[in-house]
């Protein structure tokens, strides 16, 4: 798109904001970028005329609106055309572009799927919802951009078109924006709807609503699945990856990482997409880490390991942290509700593996009354209290495990704020 001239209402002055409004007066657009909270004006840009701590302008009065992530529809009603900077992005990149979308191990996916691609010998790199704006890599030398997209970034798309697009799961989260799981889910598939016959399509065969993502697009389809076998996938099978190579089934160890299974499937058929040999993708497994917050274990302490697992912002994220510890669980969860979440599955989950749970924020009274008794409950008074009283509870062999299951902002600014402070409580409990 020729940007010259066009009058662009950037919305939201983070990262993603700020990125945007000067990529696009550079390119010669005349750009009001907003922000009604009271920040300080950033430094002055060229062809930008920064608003701060005033109500938004009537998006009308644009040609293009270009929101931030977190700046809803509702707040650009009339708008002529909106455009997703991810969206930007990929129209300007000379280079393939992968996108990976879903409710639960996008970052892990994004970053694993970079490494994976970084040690077959190709510039990769990752940005957009993992942290780095996706307009700051237009002008490097890359084979592959690899996108983290996320429901909120693919409701302001207008024609996204990745070379490869990769939906993880889909799980009732975000409910409070989208207002139902079929409005969530319909932002999802955006990432598949303008794909074409030289695409690639990497789909949950577990999940049926992510299988219906892209139905009817002429993209191919590669399915995934930890239960069977899938044509012209991967699976997984006994302690193996498996792939489905041109009718030829190969198989690679998986790693003892803490990465899902969804993610290692998906990052060995999007290798395979972009004709990349996994067999030497998957040399970067062992010395991969995953971002923290992420069922990162951070110390043991007389018999007892304490794991961080605060990224798990949705019921669906906790019930598969709880699956994935050995031995007993002191379980400290609760947080923010993102519209109304079902939590029967979760409190069953938990029953089969929790000596005791410790509800915090503005959540602890709905899980106190889902648990209805499953097993002993009490609410602490903060998180650093959670922590003092789950190191009273725990034994030898246990796990105690912070996996909220709900947002943080109740209480923190994030829920990277939310897991530094538990990593600083448990530190604060010495030997």
């Amino acid at each position: 798109m020729d940007w010259a001239g066009t009058r662009v209402l950037v919305l939201g002055l983070g990262r993603t904001g700020r990125s945007a409004a000067a990529f696009l007066a550079a390119r010669g657009a005349r750009v009001v970028a907003a922000d009604e909270a009271p920040i300080e004006e950033p430094a002055p840009v060229s062809g930008v005329r920064w608003q701060c701590g005033a109500p938004f302008p009537a998006a009308a009065d644009f040609d293009v609106v270009v929101p931030s992530p977190g700046v809803p529809p509702a707040r650009y009603v009339g708008a002529a055309r909106v455009r997703s900077d991810v969206e930007i992005a990929a129209e300007t990149l000379a280079c393939p572009v992968v996108g990976v979308t879903g409710s639960n191990g996008k970052t892990t996916a994004v970053l694993l799927i970079e490494a994976m691609l970084r040690r077959a010998g190709l510039r990769a790199r990752a940005a957009g919802n993992v942290g780095l704006p996706a307009l700051s890599l237009v002008g490097e030398a890359l084979d592959v951009a690899v996108f983290e997209v996320s429901s909120f970034q693919l409701e302001s798309t207008e024609r996204l078109r990745p070379r490869v697009a990769v939906a993880l799961n889909l799980a009732a989260d975000h409910l409070d924006r989208h207002g139902s799981l079929a409005a969530y889910a319909a932002a999802k598939a955006r990432l598949f709807a303008h794909q074409e016959r030289d695409d690639t399509a990497i789909l949950n065969a577990d999940d049926e609503t992510v299988l219906a993502f892209g139905a009817g697009s002429p993209a191919r389809r590669r399915l995934f699945s930890q239960r069977r076998a899938v044509a012209d996938g991967a699976w997984l099978e006994a302690d193996a990856v498996v792939y489905d190579d041109d009718g030829r089934r190969r198989h690679l160890p998986r790693p003892a990482i803490p990465v899902s299974a969804d993610a290692l499937l998906a990052s060995v058929l999007c290798c395979a997409a972009l004709d990349v040999d996994p067999v030497r993708a998957v040399e970067a497994w062992p010395h991969f880490t995953p971002p923290p917050h992420r069922r990162e274990p951070i110390a043991r302490r007389r018999g007892v390991t304490w794991v961080n697992d605060s990224k798990a912002t949705n019921p669906s994220a906790a019930r598969h942290a709880l699956t994935q510890c050995r031995g007993p669980v002191v379980w400290i969860a609760g947080g923010r509700a993102k519209g109304e979440l079902e939590l029967d599955a979760l409190i069953e989950t938990a029953a089969h593996c929790v000596r005791a749970a410790l509800w915090i924020g503005e959540a602890s009274e709905p899980l106190e009354r889902a648990c209805a008794d499953r097993f002993p409950s009490e609410r602490a008074r903060d998180l650093d209290a959670a922590v003092a009283r789950a190191a009273e509870l725990a034994q030898p062999g246990d796990t105690v495990l912070l996996s909220p299951a709900f947002a943080s902002f109740d209480q923190f600014r994030d829920f990277e704020e939310r897991g530094d402070c538990f990593r600083r409580a448990v530190a604060a409990l010495g030997e």
